[in-house]
């Protein structure tokens, strides 16, 4: 075994340090929270009862949610995204960049491909394949990712078409959990900080308890809101950065199909299994419906109205216009007429 691959399983190993922490702060608060709070401070039976059912659903719905995220393999790009022997043959052996994009133009024809560079199709030099719609190469998994979010070092994987519903899902019920345990400890924080109690072990335990709960809440809360307003726009992290650029120019509401549409692409059409971490997600990660025709045009007006400081990159993208225009919907990125080569 070379340096190399040494250097990669050591830095692999170091990588699921983060999930290792939110595992061994889950397990402590569950030993704070059940036996030092319910169990060895709270009085009442009925009361004991009613924190440990509420605080047991909780955190199965959380560990649940977070074991789907970290454990669903990452949804890679389909083979048939890759050119086969005689085109890559032909590509690699073209004497001019201009026969490459030609090639690829050609290869890329029957593929579900709308979205596009500024300068054309997308294509991954690293995985050697066209880009599907929504994907993009994860320089951590060292492989395109269908429909990145992002990758996350608190799951040690990318967010993705596969796990998005069980990352959100995570953020929800990491919230809730967190705030259920802050209330419920509250009073006995304040008993405790008044020294209305006996001071023992348990003590220090439900101090940290509720003070690790609140600061927990306030970052897992954020961060879940902001999800849940990307999930109404049918939009990704990268994709609220750098909008996708359609045949008509940029767009970061281009997959915007309506909220309700939006939430079901996600969680399915079954609303009675959107609450648990199980996949539900409709489509298959490669292809996504599209704003019609007569919306991209009406955007591009508006946006030329704007005056927008973005002039300069709608000019570049005079090449994407269609040859002939027969289609309502951006189906078939035949339309186009160019290729680039996109570096990761």
């Amino acid at each position: 075994m070379g340096a190399k691959q040494c250097l990669s399983k050591s830095l692999n190993v170091f990588k699921w340090i983060p999930v290792l922490f939110i595992v061994a702060v889950a397990v402590w608060s569950y030993y704070a929270y059940v036996i030092q709070l319910c169990l060895l401070s709270v009085g009442s039976p009925a009361q004991k009862m009613l924190y440990l059912v509420f605080y047991h659903l909780f955190f199965i719905m959380f560990s649940w949610s977070y074991w789907q995220t970290v454990f669903t393999p990452v949804a890679r790009v389909p083979h048939e995204f890759r050119p086969p022997t005689d085109v890559a043959f032909a590509f690699e052996h073209a004497e001019t960049q201009q026969q490459q994009r030609e090639i690829l133009e050609e290869f890329s024809r029957n593929l579900p491909v709308v979205t596009r560079s500024l300068m054309g199709v997308r294509f991954c030099e690293k995985c050697y394949h066209i880009k599907p719609d929504r994907a993009h190469h994860c320089s951590v998994c060292e492989c395109c990712v269908l429909k990145m979010d992002h990758h996350c070092p608190w799951v040690n994987t990318c967010v993705g078409w596969s796990n998005y519903k069980f990352f959100i899902l995570f953020l929800g019920y990491a919230a809730l959990y967190c705030i259920y345990v802050s209330l419920t400890s509250l009073p006995f924080f304040i008993a405790f900080w008044k020294n209305q109690v006996e001071a023992g072990p348990g003590k220090f335990h439900v101090l940290f308890l509720f003070f690790v709960a609140t600061m927990f809440f306030i970052s897992v809360s954020s961060l879940f809101s902001y999800h849940i307003y990307l999930l109404l726009l049918n939009r990704s992290t990268l994709e609220s950065f750098r909008p996708p650029v359609f045949r008509l120019g940029p767009d970061k509401d281009g997959f915007h199909l309506g909220k309700f549409n939006n939430v079901a692409e996600i969680f399915g059409d079954d609303i009675k299994l959107w609450f648990f971490p199980i996949f539900t997600s409709k489509g298959d990660g490669v292809s996504y419906p599209q704003k019609t025709l007569g919306e991209e045009e009406s955007n591009l007006l508006r946006f030329g109205r704007c005056g927008s400081s973005d002039e300069s990159e709608l000019n570049g993208l005079t090449h994407l216009t269609p040859s002939v225009n027969t289609s309502k919907t951006v189906e078939r990125n035949s339309e186009y007429t160019s290729v680039l080569i996109e570096p990761v």
